[in-house]
């Protein structure tokens, strides 16, 4: 069942870019190699137990496959971290190894999935400020109660505030290590990190936005009243773009390293909304229940 819909959120997350493919087709199309016959887009999966990586064709066929294992930190109870280089060595490592089993010159677009809520904090140079605090991490219980408590939270992004999600996470930051709360200049989610290194761009989608806490599901933008609850900005969060917009273009920089075109990486989803799409649950009345490392409805 894991691997199913690991297959099935990944080759949505690649489906997700039909809106921007065939403005990647038209930019690349000079740059087909003779005899070409397949359009080939890439699914990153960032999970809190490995990066999976997955190559479909044109015709939604699976041409290979490959992931690279991550560790979790836990130095006290109820504490979840993983160092985001970490992320980027496994990507790396998952990358090159779905190369080597297919033409990389005839990849289109690149799709991202992940872990939802995780706090990466950066400084104004995109230098990591401390290890991510993860969905499963429970350290910010009093702040996500407190948070909680104001009508307003559930009002504007339609959740509960749990200690999982983000908006909480840099509150405990705040009153325990303010001397790095003081340095934050962006808050990104693990796959927004990831397109960090792929684009250099701080973009997220609006799936993955909707689990921070911050988010006005109504205006489907930041809310700058909840922001300010937590002593932060709209300046601090990264551009919002639906799941099937354009986030960003492959850095030149690692397009040639990669032996890839440069080309879009699509906004993509948080990995139960990308789950919950390749299970088939898009219409009202519909609904799944994912049963892994946390169970969701």
């Amino acid at each position: 069942l894991n691997l199913l819909f690991s297959q099935n959120f990944l080759r949505y997350v690649c489906q997700n870019l039909g809106s921007l493919l065939a403005m990647g087709i038209a930019r690349q199309s000079q740059g087909k190699r003779q005899g070409q016959d397949r359009m080939i887009v890439i699914g990153l999966d960032l999970g809190t137990s490995g990066i999976k990586a997955l190559a479909i064709d044109d015709g939604q066929s699976i041409l290979a496959e490959a992931s690279a294992e991550l560790s979790v930190d836990r130095p006290h109870d109820g504490w979840s971290e993983q160092n985001p280089a970490d992320w980027i060595a496994a990507t790396e490592t998952a990358i090159a190894a779905l190369l080597d089993r297919i033409d990389p010159g005839a990849v289109r677009g690149i799709g991202l999935s992940g872990q939802m809520h995780g706090a990466t904090l950066l400084d104004a140079s995109d230098k990591v400020l401390r290890p991510c605090m993860l969905w499963n991490d429970t350290r910010s219980h009093a702040e996500a109660a407190a948070f909680d408590a104001d009508p307003q939270f559930r009002e504007i992004t339609g959740n509960i505030v749990f200690p999982g999600f983000t908006a909480p996470k840099t509150e405990w930051v705040r009153r325990n290590e303010p001397e790095i709360f003081d340095r934050i200049a962006k808050v990104l989610l693990p796959k927004d990190y990831l397109r960090l290194y792929l684009t250099g761009d701080h973009v997220s989608d609006m799936s993955d936005a909707s689990g921070t806490a911050w988010f006005d599901v109504g205006a489907r933008d930041w809310s700058d009243d909840l922001l300010s609850r937590c002593h932060l900005t709209r300046d601090h969060m990264p551009a919002l773009v639906e799941g099937s917009a354009v986030g960003g273009t492959l850095r030149a920089d690692l397009a040639r390293e990669l032996g890839l075109p440069r080309v879009p990486v699509a906004g993509g989803a948080g990995d139960n909304c990308a789950a919950a799409i390749g299970a088939g649950v898009v219409a009202d009345g519909s609904a799944f229940i994912s049963l892994g490392t946390s169970g969701v409805l």
